[in-house]
């Protein structure tokens, strides 16, 4: 017994001093020769596209020029509490914004993922092994051996493959943060038009009842004439014809009340459901003036282009990775632990540890490692014409956004002068036709013309609010948020 306890005592002597016996003196002059050559990657590093951008805008000369992005909020261009409610809601519940900020955490996690293959890995090994060949045959027949202990494996990432990778990942990473920014913009200005348009409804359907009441209460008054011979049928009827288009209008927008209701509940993230609107559109205010800016700024103020070209950084990183694949790859591999001689009993394991190196590199393979260059090259010039592609529409938008303010308020005095002469004329038509001066005829026609000028000046009215948003969001918005924007104002305090 005390034999047996001895020979246990000095196993584990033996296994203690396992690491004592590794040379790492060899160790650190790997390590040091790998990062001699860790400078080295294959592909061009990052260079931005250049963009051929206007000296300034066609339109909208008035506005003021900044170079500051976030000078306006959206809470400053359209005064309504129920709005900034429903924007708030909608920032919080849309699922268009839920899903964009999952995309930034799974981003960030494949970053991190890709981040580490530049590390070693260190793991747990053990077996155990029954037989009598390990390797070779043993003629004294078979027997029981077991290992474990810890393994070193290190990819030396002699090209750059690994960090082309975390590259195009970080890109991938800080184009989703621009992504969601984006996406916030766009929830926005589509809540903003939305309840513009059920704005625009509500009035529209009020001058629609009041047209119709008008003309119910009248519409006696012509069958008693008619019935007492003292008009023409063709008047009772052209009188009905326009109690009709009167009365078809109201349920037209009803309905598009409830579409617009439908369309701003999804927006929220939730069921369509009705609104309670306390302010109608005469209530809103004309917004301030939206500094344009220089155009050349406008890359860096959208963030749509901001995270386009992230899309180019990424793919010109995976380039550089996929040249880096043409070459040999060189792995470190190490192993500390403890093992049984070949066919030794079990009580005699001793420290067991080894150092290598292996170097692994494509010789022949019918040109596969080519093509995925020029696979990658193909995808990263494609990427370019994207975002050339995205800097037009972009300027576009804010174009097609000034010149609709301008023109819109300029159509807006013109719509209301239209207003004033149509209800003036309808009244002196009126009179005209009791007195018998006129016919019915152009009395109607009166009538129809200043139904149609009330809503088509209702319309831009809702326009112009409309394409205030729409400069705001191709500018490429402001503060997405109060607390954002208080501390922003905190740190440059």
């Amino acid at each position: 017994m005390k034999k047996i306890e001895k020979n246990r005592t000095h196993q584990k002597h033996r296994k203690m001093n396992i690491l004592r016996n590794i040379n790492f003196k060899q160790i650190f002059i790997l390590l040091f020769a790998s990062q001699l050559m860790w400078s080295c990657k294959m592909g061009k590093d990052y260079q931005s596209p250049d963009v051929v951008t206007p000296a300034d805008y066609r339109f909208g000369t008035d506005t003021l020029v900044s170079t500051a992005s976030d000078t306006i909020a959206w809470w400053e261009l359209i005064s309504d509490p129920l709005l900034d409610t429903l924007i708030v809601t909608a920032l919080e519940n849309n699922q268009d914004v839920d899903i964009a900020m999952q995309r930034i955490v799974e981003a960030q996690k494949l970053y991190r993922m890709q981040k580490v293959q530049t590390r070693p890995g260190l793991e747990y090994a053990a077996g155990v092994n029954y037989g009598n060949y390990s390797g070779f045959v043993n003629p004294q027949g078979a027997a029981l051996s077991y290992y474990g202990g810890a393994q070193l494996n290190w990819e030396i990432d002699l090209w750059g493959k690994n960090r082309r990778l975390s590259e195009a990942a970080m890109a991938d990473y800080k184009g989703t943060l621009y992504g969601l920014r984006a996406v916030q913009l766009s929830v926005i200005a589509g809540v903003t038009e939305a309840y513009i348009r059920l704005l625009e409804n509500h009035a529209s359907l009020k001058v629609a009842e009041e047209t119709l009441a008008s003309r119910d209460s009248s519409i006696q008054i012509m069958v008693d004439r008619y019935e007492f011979g003292y008009i023409p049928e063709i008047d009772l009827n052209q009188a009905q014809i326009q109690q009709a288009i009167a009365a078809a209008s109201v349920p037209t927008y009803k309905r598009l009340i409830a579409l617009s209701e439908n369309s701003l509940a999804v927006l929220l993230g939730e069921n369509p459901r009705g609104f309670l609107v306390d302010f109608e559109l005469d209530d809103q205010k004309k917004p301030p003036i939206i500094p344009a800016g220089i155009p050349s700024d406008l890359l860096l103020r959208r963030p749509d282009l901001q995270r386009a070209e992230h899309a180019i950084m990424s793919q010109n990183a995976k380039v550089g990775s996929a040249i880096a694949q043409r070459f040999p790859t060189i792995s470190l591999t190490g192993f500390a632990g403890a093992a049984t001689e070949f066919l030794s009993t079990t009580n005699s394991a001793a420290g067991a540890w080894n150092l290598g190196a292996g170097i692994v590199g494509p010789l022949f393979q019918w040109g596969k490692n080519k093509r995925r260059v020029e696979v990658e090259k193909a995808r990263l010039e494609a990427s370019i014409a994207e975002y050339e592609r995205s800097v037009i529409l972009a300027f576009q938008e804010v174009e097609d956004a000034l010149a609709s303010v301008q023109f819109y308020r300029e159509e807006l005095i013109a719509r209301e002068r239209h207003v004033r002469a149509a209800r003036n004329a309808e009244r002196l038509s009126k009179e005209r036709y009791d007195r018998g001066v006129t016919s019915y005829l152009e009395y109607l026609e009166q009538q129809r013309q200043a139904f149609e000028a009330e809503l088509n000046f209702i319309n831009v009215k809702s326009r112009i609010l409309v394409s205030y948003i729409q400069l705001y969001k191709a500018l490429g918005g402001g503060w997405i948020t109060r607390e954002e924007k208080a501390e922003a104002e905190q740190q440059n305090n």
